[in-house]
């Protein structure tokens, strides 16, 4: 199945009844996906007017209880943010997907990763993080997307899925069964209908007193904690005894990986490290590389943007270079092989 399809797909088998999206490239096979399967499992699908309406239709949504969905691709996401922060100061969970296309501006339709700063750092105004998974094969999609409702549901945060054009386009055979789901907490906190059963609930991100508001975002960050702790995922891949590790996501770690390989046979010690989730970031677990390796290589299709988070979660303590294409255009295998040679040379 195609990226795009398999999104549209995970989701109803995660138990999604509701989307609100709006059309824009190379996203929008997830609309047209769910407007034919929606109706079939008792769901709705709706194209709001904008972005902007669609993310307020998914906080009305997700209010009520409901596993929500929305998704675009990067300018869309730019358009949503102020209902994302809103969002996360009402503390409902939700899905969004953004499959990023070049920018800035409307720039192009092709691949890019140039949203890692948006996502990990400003997905919304305000003090606020939401969790950021970035798969790289159609498989993790589906797995991924599955795991987004339950980490929504569970920490009761917007969960995104960070994917780009050539994932959301590309075909390969994908297992639907191959996740288990997670124990879900009941959602005692809904504004669905009390009928004297409970108190009255108000889902609201509106704090007058300063107090009030400190109290209730220091409470979500003891909640980010726990993410931190319990919710961090990566790959590690021939990084135990490397001297050079190549830290990528997405689409870019798939073809770092066969640079690594490559480099292995040449006999260069190269491995990959790959964060699954961008945010949170496993600084810790790349931290304990800078033992044994002797330098950094970050490959990403922008012009530099999670290299900064290496550097970060290195302390300083090998020197951490960079690799990257920008505007759609894409790192060949031959391209990141020549960089860790060239890097290789100077160890």
């Amino acid at each position: 199945m195609k990226g795009n399809e398999v999104i549209a797909e995970a989701a109803i088998k995660a138990g999604c009844r509701h989307y609100f999206g709006y059309p824009i490239t190379p996203q929008t096979e997830i609309s047209e996906t769910l407007a034919k399967r929606m109706p079939k499992v008792g769901g709705l699908c709706m194209q709001a007017e904008s972005e902007i309406a669609a993310i307020n239709m998914v906080l009305g949504a997700a209010s009520a209880g409901k596993r929500v969905l929305t998704s675009s691709s990067s300018p869309g996401l730019s358009l949503k943010s102020e209902g994302v922060s809103y969002i996360v100061g009402s503390d409902v969970p939700c899905v969004i997907v953004n499959v990023q296309r070049g920018g800035p501006g409307l720039g192009g339709i092709q691949p890019s990763q140039s949203d890692y700063y948006q996502a990990t750092r400003a997905m919304g105004h305000g003090d606020m993080h939401i969790i950021v998974l970035a798969p790289a094969s159609i498989q993790e999609i589906a797995d991924l997307t599955m795991e987004a409702f339950d980490l929504a549901d569970i920490y009761r945060t917007p969960v995104m899925i960070l994917a780009d054009g050539a994932l959301g386009q590309m075909m390969e055979p994908v297992d639907f069964e191959a996740r288990q789901g997670r124990e879900i907490p009941e959602k005692t906190w809904t504004a669905c209908g009390h009928k004297n059963a409970r108190p009255h609930n108000i889902v609201n991100s509106l704090y007058i007193e300063p107090e009030a508001l400190e109290k209730n975002v220091l409470s979500r960050f003891e909640r980010y904690k726990k993410i931190e702790e319990n919710e961090v995922k990566y790959e590690s891949y021939l990084t135990e005894d490397a001297d050079i590790v190549v830290v990528a996501f997405g689409i870019a770690a798939r073809i770092s990986k066969t640079a690594v390989t490559r480099a292995r046979a040449a006999g260069i010690k190269a491995g990959l490290f790959r964060p699954v989730t961008v945010w949170p970031f496993p600084s810790k677990q790349l931290l304990s590389l800078s033992d044994t390796a002797k330098a950094f290589l970050s490959v990403e299709l922008n012009m530099g943007q999670m290299v900064n988070d290496v550097k970060l979660a290195v302390e300083c303590r090998r020197p951490v270079e960079f690799y990257g294409r920008t505007g759609g255009m894409i790192p060949t295998v031959d391209e990141v092989y020549d960089k860790i040679i060239s890097m290789s040379k100077s160890l």
